[in-house]
């Protein structure tokens, strides 16, 4: 498989994801809305055709090592992690995820609904089910042991040097993803690792230091 359709698998999986997530951020109420389901009318077959089909579509067509086109994977800016400094010790703090709308969300009759510039908190309005480890790579094994399988894996850069992503997901078996600047700056993130969780309308991050991520010499046996 090439690793242009690996990704498209990986981005494709983490949309539907997500899309669920924010639907209904609650899996019960995915399991009831589920149940409770069924067909009342006419129905029709869907005439577009699949995204992630019409991704590996085009992906046949392209070389199966894409390194012949685009360099070592390492290069590819797509993979490129945000880099964080390592946590020198415990400490927990929290973070208020403000939003600042950078344009005017206007009603069907022209009229300003919410004006660029309006702040607003969206764990006002949304749950976090899961939470965020944000490791590493020399502390994925502590991640591995530690995390909940609902929980999402981010790889940081240390010290500018980024792990595959790709190749540890292949490895593990577990979905491992980058940290993008984008989130490192919104969450505030500082150091890593790290695990962030909701608690009310604030991200707790709890920051682990050497000690306390430091694996029992018997732990995945």
């Amino acid at each position: 498989m090439s690793d242009l359709l690996k990704i498209a698998r990986r981005l494709s999986w983490l949309g539907v994801a997500a899309l669920a997530t924010s639907l209904f951020p609650d899996a019960r109420a995915r399991t009831a809305i589920a149940g409770a389901a069924s067909t009342i009318g006419r129905t029709w077959a869907i005439a577009e055709p699949d995204a992630l089909t019409e991704i590996e579509a085009k992906a046949a067509t392209l070389p199966a090592d894409m390194r012949q086109a685009f360099g070592p994977r390492s290069k590819w800016g797509a993979l490129q992690s945000a880099s964080l400094a390592t946590a020198p010790s415990d400490r927990v703090r929290s973070v208020v995820p403000f939003y600042t709308l950078d344009f005017d969300i206007t009603l069907p009759d022209g009229r300003t609904l919410y004006p660029r510039g309006f702040t607003f908190n969206p764990l006002t309005y949304v749950k976090l089910p899961q939470r965020l480890f944000v490791v590493h790579a020399r502390d994925l094994a502590w991640a591995l042991a530690t995390a909940r399988s609902s929980d999402f894996i981010l790889l940081s850069a240390d010290a500018g040097q980024n792990a595959d992503a790709i190749a540890l997901t292949e490895k593990t078996g577990r979905a491992i993803y980058i940290l993008e600047q984008r989130v490192k700056e919104r969450l505030g993130l500082q150091v890593a690792p790290v695990i962030v969780q909701q608690q009310g309308t604030r991200l707790v991050l709890t920051e682990y230091g050497p000690k306390s991520r430091a694996l029992p010499k018997d732990a995945g046996r």
